[in-house]
C-alpha cells in the first residue's frame, strides 16, 4: 500500500500545482475560514458558495466576530445557502472555540472533531489544508478516486465511510505535503475523475488506475439505489392585511428550523380552492374573508424529503387582536411589506413563494 500511495503522491502533487482551480478559499491558510469554506461546501456547489464565502467573512471575518454574532445575523448571512443546520452548527463550533480554546483553532484532527458540528472529514481538511498536518480526508469524490484506483467493486467498500479509504488517504497525504495531496484528491475527484464520463485521458495517475486497465472506469462506484424521497403536499398560505403579508418563524427543530416562512396548511386532495379558512384561522388566529389559491405549486427538494408549496392568499378580516402588540407582531410572527424581508434570514423557498405571489 505504501508503494503505491507514494506513486500516487508523486503523480499528483505536481498535477495540482499546475491545474487547481483558482478558488477563493484557497488562497488562505487561515484555519477559521478553511472551516467556513468546508462547511458551506457541503452539499453545496463551488460557484453558489463563492457568491456567498467574501460577504460571510467580510461578516464575520474571525473566530471571535462569528461566536458573538446573534443566531439570526448568522442564518441573514447565510441565507440562499440551504441547509440552515450548518449554519447554526458553525455558529455553536465558533462559540466552543471562543469560549474554551482562547479563540484558536486547534491543530489536530482530534482536537477538532469536538468542535460541534465538525466532524472527521471537516477535521482531516482544515488539519491537512490549515496547518500542513498529514490527515487524511474522504468526501464522495475522494472515494470514487479511491475506489477507480484500485478497482474496488464491492459497493459497501466504496462509500465515503469505508476503512481502507481512510486509510489509504492518510497514506498518500503523508507521502508528500499533506495541504497539497489533501486538495489535489479532492480536485482530481471533481474535475477528472467525475461520477459520469470521467476524463481518464487528463489524469495524472491513468498509469495507476486498477478501474483503467480493467476497463471498469464507468462501472465503478456501483450506481446507488435511492429509495425516492417522501412528497409533502402543503398549501403555503399568504394572509395579507393592510398591504402586509404574515409570516411565523419555524420550530427550533426540523426543516428550515427557526427562520420565516409563510404558514404552511396539510393540503388535502379535496382541497382545490386553496387552504380552507378555518384551518387559516387555527394556524395564524387570522380570520380571512376569502380564499384565492394560485394554479402551479413550488417545488422544493430537502435532502430525504420534497415539497410541493401551493400557493394562495386570502385578505385578513378579523385579527384576533389579544394575540397582537401594537404593531401587530408577536415573537414568532411579523407581518412584512413588499420586498420587507425579516431579520435572521428567509430561505429561498420563501423567497419563490412570494415571488410567484408577486410579494
Amino acid at each position: 500500500m505504501l508503494d503505491f500511495a507514494h506513486r500516487i503522491a508523486k503523480h499528483l502533487e505536481p498535477w495540482f500545482l499546475q491545474h487547481q482551480r483558482d478558488l477563493t478559499w484557497r488562497r488562505t491558510r487561515d484555519p477559521y475560514a478553511i472551516w467556513v469554506s468546508e462547511i458551506m461546501l457541503q452539499q453545496t456547489r463551488v460557484d453558489t458558495v463563492e457568491a456567498y464565502y467574501g460577504k460571510f467573512l467580510d461578516r464575520f471575518p474571525d473566530v471571535g466576530t462569528l461566536a458573538a454574532a446573534d443566531e439570526s445575523d448568522v442564518l441573514a448571512a447565510w441565507s440562499g445557502l440551504g441547509y440552515y443546520r450548518r449554519a447554526r452548527l458553525l455558529h455553536a463550533g465558533a462559540r466552543h472555540v471562543a469560549e474554551n480554546l482562547g479563540g484558536v483553532v486547534p491543530d489536530e484532527p482530534d482536537q477538532l472533531r469536538k468542535i460541534p458540528g465538525v466532524g472527521k472529514y471537516t477535521a482531516g481538511a482544515i488539519a491537512s489544508i490549515a496547518f500542513d498536518r498529514p490527515a487524511g480526508l474522504v468526501d464522495g469524490n475522494v472515494a470514487r478516486v479511491l475506489s477507480r484506483l484500485q478497482a474496488i467493486e464491492e459497493p459497501r467498500l466504496q462509500d465515503a465511510s469505508s476503512a481502507g479509504h481512510w486509510a489509504m488517504a492518510q497514506k498518500i497525504v503523508q507521502a508528500g505535503s499533506p495541504r497539497v495531496l489533501a486538495q489535489a484528491l479532492m480536485e482530481l475527484g471533481a474535475t477528472v475523475c467525475t461520477p459520469m464520463a470521467p476524463r481518464c485521458e487528463g489524469c495524472p495517475v491513468r498509469s495507476e488506475c486498477q478501474a483503467l486497465a480493467k476497463g471498469l472506469q464507468t462501472a465503478i462506484p456501483a450506481p446507488k439505489q435511492r429509495a425516492p424521497s417522501p412528497r409533502e403536499d402543503l398549501w403555503a398560505v399568504a394572509v395579507r392585511r393592510d398591504g402586509r403579508v404574515l409570516l411565523e418563524q419555524r420550530p427550533t427543530e426540523g426543516l428550515l428550523a427557526g427562520l420565516w416562512c409563510l404558514p404552511l396548511i396539510e393540503r388535502k386532495i379535496s382541497d382545490r380552492a386553496g387552504a380552507p379558512p378555518r384551518s387559516i384561522a387555527e394556524v395564524t388566529g387570522v380570520k380571512v374573508k376569502s380564499v384565492e389559491a394560485l394554479a402551479e405549486p413550488v417545488k422544493h427538494v430537502f435532502t430525504h424529503r420534497v415539497w410541493m408549496l401551493w400557493p394562495c392568499r386570502g385578505e385578513a378580516a378579523i385579527v384576533d387582536m389579544s394575540h397582537q402588540t401594537d404593531e401587530g407582531d408577536t415573537p414568532g410572527r411579523m407581518w412584512i411589506a413588499p420586498g420587507e424581508r425579516p431579520r435572521g434570514g428567509i430561505p429561498k423557498v420563501t423567497e419563490k413563494v412570494l415571488a410567484r405571489l408577486g410579494f
